[in-house]
């Protein structure tokens, strides 16, 4: 039975992939800041076993460890999905603050310290899959309206780590996408993303299930297209 972990599984995208992949036989870790309250993720339990949900806080770097420790098994898809936006104001003038290096924390560093936990069971499984949740706000290339240091910033730290890690584990046969979900209609995106979240992840999971070597730290939208560094 495969089986993934996925980061920020409480909500929005992270909820969806855990809903699409239970429906589809996998056995799901979900790590979450607050298992108590996740009402949501609850609901999704199929009863067998199949849905485990762990603590996790991606602000703290230890976090990931701590989640080894209680994770067992080959992992066939390590999700980084849990992200921040960031403080409400990263316009020049008032950017540079503690929420900004909390964001780098968050969005690019506690994806990696998954990576460093986990890239021994990934490389056991049958997909060996390591997905990293980005933006198109982290391409340089694509940036043309400035503003959202914090998130801009992190998201192209994160991008970097992603093409690190396809180097750095290519020889344990893992593969490393980077991912855009697209404008998604979710509590982070707003109400006036032009996909859903069922399509989202329909996407994403589509470009997971083709994942190859020559895909390895490449950073996709959603429909499959290459974006800029």
């Amino acid at each position: 039975m495969p089986h993934a972990l996925i980061t920020g599984a409480n909500r929005g995208i992270g909820l969806e992939h855990t809903r699409q992949l239970l429906d589809r036989g996998w056995t799901i870790t979900a790590g979450v800041r607050n298992p108590e309250a996740a009402t949501d993720l609850k609901a999704l339990d199929p009863g067998d076993g199949r849905l485990r949900i762990e603590a996790y806080d991606a602000t703290d770097l230890n976090a990931a460890q701590v989640l080894k420790d209680k994770v067992s098994g080959p992992l066939d898809i390590l999700f980084a999905n849990a992200g921040i936006m960031g403080p409400s104001d990263q316009q020049f003038g008032s950017a540079a603050s503690e929420g900004f290096m909390d964001t780098l924390r968050t969005n690019a560093l506690a994806p990696l310290a998954l990576a460093e936990a986990f890239a021994d069971q990934v490389a056991e499984s049958q997909l060996k899959v390591i997905a990293l949740q980005s933006s198109r706000m982290g391409s340089i290339a694509d940036n043309d309206s400035g503003g959202r240091y914090a998130y801009r910033a992190s998201k192209a730290a994160l991008n970097a780590v992603g093409k690190s890690l396809s180097v750095d584990l290519k020889d344990k046969g893992i593969n490393v996408l980077i991912l855009h979900p697209g404008w998604v209609r979710t509590d982070m995106g707003g109400p006036n993303g032009n996909l859903t979240v069922t399509e989202c992840v329909e996407g994403q999971l589509d470009l997971i299930a083709r994942a190859n070597p020559a895909m390895n730290g490449r950073f996709f939208h959603v429909s499959g297209q290459d974006l800029p560094w």
